[in-house]
């Protein structure tokens, strides 16, 4: 161990000897576990094990990574690797790596658990399960709440539990119960799954509910071999909408804090917050000229923040409060103009223009363009075609699931999809225009011709252990 780190250690167990005293013992579970979820999982996972060391699990925790040291060693934290990482002198530590060092107060508390004997009080249920490895083993289907093509229409990303699903749909009749590829992270709910502009990364959106938040960039040049570039834990509740900068260097979400952040996406670095909503924000999206953000929240707005600034520019909506209860769920922007559609809770797909206006004095919203034919329960998801001449839009009521397609400026209901089936939350269009593809609380996928609503193919996305099609 390093002698100046060794001294700073036995300064910092000196100083808080006296103040351990008759304190009941450190819980890895509730007081260890969640400093490494915050400051240590993004680098440190079985998808991404920097320093070949891996700390989501406790087995692998006590283990010695690259440098050959043991991290851990219970009762002796001065032989303990892992405090020489975190140790802060002059203002700096090793670990975590280009990030502010840990308070002093984690620090003490990380040595008195080693001290005490770094005992592991995990309950049995919630030890890690899942990775590359060793992905979920399905008896039902998991719920869609996420579907996204790839730019060139290749791909289908499909939300699981604890991981995305990557379908090859370039021939959509063809399509199976068996991925080409499966990216699991350390998040058990996926929210989002977005291409970037150039279809060689994807930006996942999800966590562990009432936990933590995490943001995930998976690099598929290679997509049989996916490598996860960045892990970023965020906020103590699940994220949501992420969405790519037209560059693509910077993603940004929507968080149950009442925040709208974005990170930069190579480093993960924190570059965008704003914080004048006032509940969950349901999804974001990046305008055309990527000098905006626009966020839909559960607080029945639709909001607009300068990236440059991170200032709030002001309402798209003026919608008065408890016309949508439920709120804003879903946003698209259209492909040629500066206007998004939102999926609204009170059934009503709704058309805005990407401005601040004001409300005159008797009242209205100047922002508004029109609303669409109200869908049976809430509008889950809006996606426009490539044109942007028409969208689709998937809801649910009362275990029932629509989508309907609208003509963007007449405002018509063109068809309703055949086939539907459970509750509606995710639907995407083909990049060629030609295929709609939508899923939700049932778990099966199904892919529709655009132009008839003809199903094409119904799907469950992975393969369900006991079936005939997993045997």
């Amino acid at each position: 161990m390093n002698v100046t780190a060794n001294l700073g250690l036995v300064l910092v167990l000196l100083a808080c000897a006296a103040a351990w005293g008759e304190q009941p013992p450190v819980s890895y579970y509730k007081d260890i576990r969640p400093i490494f979820q915050a400051n240590c999982h993004g680098c440190h996972q079985p998808a991404r094990q920097n320093g070949e060391y891996e700390m989501t699990s406790f087995e692998n925790l006590v283990k010695a990574g690259e440098s050959e040291e043991p991290a851990i060693v219970p009762g002796e934290p001065k032989k303990s690797y892992l405090l020489d990482q975190i140790a802060v002198l002059g203002g700096e530590a090793a670990m975590p790596k280009d990030k502010p060092p840990l308070a002093q107060e984690q620090i003490a508390l990380i040595t008195r658990w080693i001290a005490e004997g770094a005992k592991d009080d995990t309950p049995a249920g919630d030890r890690p399960k899942y990775d590359m490895q060793n992905p979920p083993v399905y008896n039902l289907p998991p719920v869609i709440t996420s579907l996204e093509y790839s730019p060139d229409g290749k791909l289908l990303a499909i939300s699981g539990y604890h991981e995305v699903l990557l379908h090859d749909v370039s021939d959509p009749a063809q399509v199976g119960n068996k991925p080409v590829a499966r990216l699991v992270g350390l998040s058990e709910r996926i929210e989002s799954a977005t291409f970037s502009p150039d279809g060689k990364k994807l930006a996942v959106a999800g966590g562990n509910p009432g936990r933590m938040g995490e943001i995930q960039v998976w690099d598929l040049k290679d997509i049989s071999k996916p490598r996860l570039t960045l892990s970023v834990p965020t906020t103590y509740d699940t994220i949501y909408g992420a969405a790519w900068s037209p560059d693509a260097k910077l993603i940004t979400f929507g968080c149950a804090d009442n925040t709208l952040r974005g990170i930069d996406s190579t480093s993960g670095e924190q570059v965008l917050f704003m914080g004048s909503h006032t509940d969950w924000i349901r999804d974001t999206i990046v305008t055309r000229d990527g000098k905006k953000v626009v966020s839909v929240g559960r607080d029945m707005t639709v909001k607009m923040t300068d990236i440059a600034t991170e200032r709030f520019l002001g309402n798209v909506t003026t919608h008065t409060p408890g016309v949508l209860r439920g709120g804003m769920i879903g946003v698209d922007r259209h492909p040629e103009r500066d206007e998004v559609v939102v999926a609204c809770a009170d059934g009503k797909p709704k058309l805005f223009r990407m401005d601040v206006k004001a409300a005159p004095a008797g009242g209205g919203n100047p922002n508004q363009i029109r609303e669409y034919p109200e869908m049976p329960g809430r509008v889950f998801d809006v996606r426009f075609s490539p044109d942007g001449k028409k969208f689709f839009a998937g809801s649910s009521w009362d275990g029932n699931g629509y989508v309907w397609l609208y003509e963007t400026d007449s405002g018509k209901k063109l068809l309703s999809v055949a086939g539907e089936h459970g509750g509606v939350y995710a639907v995407a269009f083909s990049p060629d225009g030609k295929t709609i593809a939508f899923g939700g609380f049932d778990g099966s996928v199904s892919l529709a011709d655009a132009a008839t609503g003809k199903i094409i193919k119904e799907f469950v996305p992975v393969e369900i252990a006991g079936s005939v099609a997993a045997q």
